[in-house]
């Protein structure tokens, strides 16, 4: 078999894994059978609504619930009554290299199953982003992103400057498994820039926080500027984000903030997650 043919083999089968996500009338999104007892990982942008249906590659269609979601994050888990589903491989995303060779999968303005290619063109810090050079479009996000060896390493999610980003598979692992039991801070937050030591810096603007939660009860206030974690200032949108998938509940962080213009800093006690849409 020729290597092109290879090639073909194995995007087959990643189509098989890929479905068609629907709200109502609105587009066709994707999403990939992660798990073959019918649990679908998507973007939260591509549910945001109700009674999402999910059509497999094979034409039959589910009405599915939401098991989960991180708006923030932009991911979703949805769950379908189906088992002996295709799922795909899931691949380390850790041991991707700048260069490599991906494919996505999606529905790109509802055609099922389109597939494009390229190159890892970097990866972020933290493990936050993929970003390549794949041709994405309207329908694509919540598909695949798949190395040659056939195996699911991002969820593909937005285009930024002309190049794919996608959702690398270790954070979708990490979401998986702290669905149902993620720490979360219990506030609702605005992306601001802050300039502190004549150097800008990320910051998360608290705009409402949650009674008796975890920024509460440890003594944060709405207007308090959140700049750091572990005496790490954000240098990146999503590293807060970040850090709390990968922390677990009950993991204290001592979290620095601005109050009136004064950096602070408090211990946290990371919560369960509640089911909070807009919750951090």
């Amino acid at each position: 078999m020729s290597l092109t043919e290879s090639f073909a083999a194995m995007v087959e089968l990643i189509r098989r894994s890929t479905v068609q996500v629907r709200i109502g009338r609105r587009g066709i999104g994707s999403g990939v059978i992660w798990r073959s007892n019918g649990l679908i990982v998507t973007n939260d942008h591509v549910v945001r609504g109700n009674d999402p249906i999910v059509e497999l590659s094979d034409g039959r269609a589910f009405s599915a619930s939401i098991a989960a979601r991180n708006p923030q994050r932009d991911l979703a888990v949805l769950q379908i009554g189906a088992d002996d589903l295709p799922a795909v491989t899931v691949g380390d995303s850790d041991l991707l290299r700048v260069g490599e060779l991906v494919f996505a999968v999606g529905n790109p303005g509802g055609t099922v199953g389109a597939v494009t290619a390229g190159i890892v063109h970097t990866i972020e810090s933290k493990n936050s982003w993929i970003q390549a050079d794949v041709r994405l479009a309207p329908g694509n996000s919540g598909g695949a992103l798949v190395n040659v060896k056939g195996e699911t390493i991002g969820i593909n999610t937005m285009i930024v400057n002309g190049k794919g980003l996608a959702i690398p598979s270790k954070t979708v692992e990490q979401f998986l498994k702290n669905m149902g039991n993620a720490p979360y801070l219990g506030v609702e937050l605005h992306l601001v820039r802050v300039i502190i030591a004549q150097k800008p810096v990320y910051g998360w603007l608290i705009t409402s926080i949650e009674s008796d939660g975890s920024a509460q009860n440890a003594g944060l206030l709405p207007g308090d500027i959140l700049i750091g974690v572990r005496g790490t200032r954000f240098q990146s949108q999503h590293e807060l984000f970040w850090i709390l998938q990968n922390s677990n509940v009950g993991d204290g962080m001592t979290i620095e903030f601005l109050r009136g213009g004064q950096p602070l800093s408090r211990n946290v006690i990371l919560e369960s997650r509640r089911a909070e849409p807009q919750a951090a």
